[in-house]
């Protein structure tokens, strides 16, 4: 079911110029533009301590998230798909494992610190954004589904993980916002 599900997302792959152009442009910029909203939420005008605690809470757990990612390649050693012959491959090859994605997982982790956090719009657009990463991400050919699936589960984790360490007002919280 996985190869049948990854193979329907990326048939497309190659058809379009326009739609294959801009599945690229999602899948490289995507997270940086991700990134590049969480840091813009530092001045926001209402609710300013409650939302630099949630962006804080997104770094942490984007940064946690990936890190696990590292853990888990080095025991699991997934090919990628375009390796074994299941998807048409639009970008250079990738040279570590496939499974977990990264991009799914940094992403994810931005929606779930946001979502543990009670911002209900904020989550909305970073969710929109991260949906279209991770669908990218099979549609380009470099990721199985499950291994964006992967990445996801990897990327709450790591934001439960977070706002389990990192609650508003606990003493790391506080130390933080001194530095900050």
């Amino acid at each position: 079911m996985d190869v049948a599900l990854t193979h329907w997302i990326n048939a497309a792959a190659g058809i379009s110029p326009f739609l294959d152009e801009t599945m690229i442009g999602v899948s490289q910029i995507g997270v940086p533009l991700m990134v590049l909203a969480v840091v813009l939420q530092w001045w926001a005008k209402v609710d300013r301590y409650h939302v630099r605690h949630a962006a804080v809470s997104a770094g942490l757990a984007f940064l946690l998230g990936l890190a696990i990612n590292q853990f888990i390649l080095l025991f699991v050693h997934r090919i990628r798909p375009y390796d074994a012959g299941v998807t048409h491959l639009l970008i250079a090859p990738s040279a570590d494992w496939s499974l977990p994605s990264d991009h799914a997982t940094a992403s994810i982790a931005i929606v779930a610190a946001f979502a543990m956090q009670g911002l209900p719009r904020r989550t909305m657009a970073l969710f929109v954004m991260a949906l279209l990463i991770c669908w990218s991400r099979i549609y380009i050919g470099t990721h199985y589904l499950t291994d964006v699936i992967g990445g996801a589960i990897t990327g709450v984790l790591a934001a439960i993980v977070v706002r389990l360490a990192y609650g508003e007002n606990s003493r790391l919280d506080k130390l933080v916002t001194k530095i900050l």
